[in-house]
């Protein structure tokens, strides 16, 4: 279960990288690496924080099967209508499973739930992050709809789960689950929190001139 969420983690991010670069129509090195930063970066930023070394610089076959990804990307994106939509989908689907896998590494490597709840976090939105970045996007963590809560509740069903004594694959599962229907949910019908609306930030430029 936890090696087929970390490849279905990194394979999905790893096209919806190589998604973003066909909507920039980048060349195939462009496709390459967009997949390969944003397929482990939300994994290498984890592996950093813990103390660990990196998990593809243990196994390079992540590496390869985020150049795998790219490749057929590349030669496939024209086929498909709606390239937007399916990037956010197979967005919300590699944030579900590595949710889950950050947690369970945070867990192993701590002990502690909430180290494994910040490490499901940030292995499941990093990489979303970069890729937007890299492909001057609206950043997901800009996006009204809920994002940073669906990994959040993914990562602390995993979490509560274990500490229940629930088996490894049913609280992987219960966590993909939750992550995934939370996130769909938000895609699919906008769901969203509360937002700070009583008085929206000042310009930069108007603050400087009237000191």
């Amino acid at each position: 279960m936890l090696t087929v969420l970390n490849y279905a983690g990194v394979v999905v991010f790893a096209a919806t990288g190589a998604l973003a670069a066909s909507r920039k129509q980048l060349d195939l090195i462009g496709f390459l690496f967009f997949a390969a930063v944003t397929g482990v970066g939300g994994g290498t930023l984890r592996d950093l924080v813990l103390g660990k070394t990196v998990f593809w610089v243990v196994d390079p076959t992540y590496i390869l099967v985020c150049v795998a990804t790219g490749i057929v990307v590349f030669f496939t994106a024209h086929l498909i209508e709606w390239r937007y939509w399916l990037l956010i989908w197979l967005d919300a689907i590699g944030l579900a499973a590595y949710c889950v896998m950050g947690a369970v590494l945070g867990l192993e490597a701590t002990g502690s739930a909430t180290i494994a709840i910040v490490t499901g976090m940030l292995t499941a939105t990093c990489g979303g992050v970069l890729r937007d970045l890299l492909a001057d996007e609206p950043s997901v963590l800009l996006r009204p709809e809920i994002y940073i809560l669906s990994a959040l509740a993914g990562a602390s069903t995993f979490t509560a789960s274990q500490a229940m004594g629930i088996p490894l694959y049913v609280s992987s599962a219960a966590g993909f689950a939750v992550a995934l229907a939370l996130r769909g949910g938000a895609i699919q019908y906008g769901w969203t929190i509360p937002r700070y609306r009583p008085r929206p930030g000042r310009d930069p430029d108007d603050v400087m001139k009237k000191r």
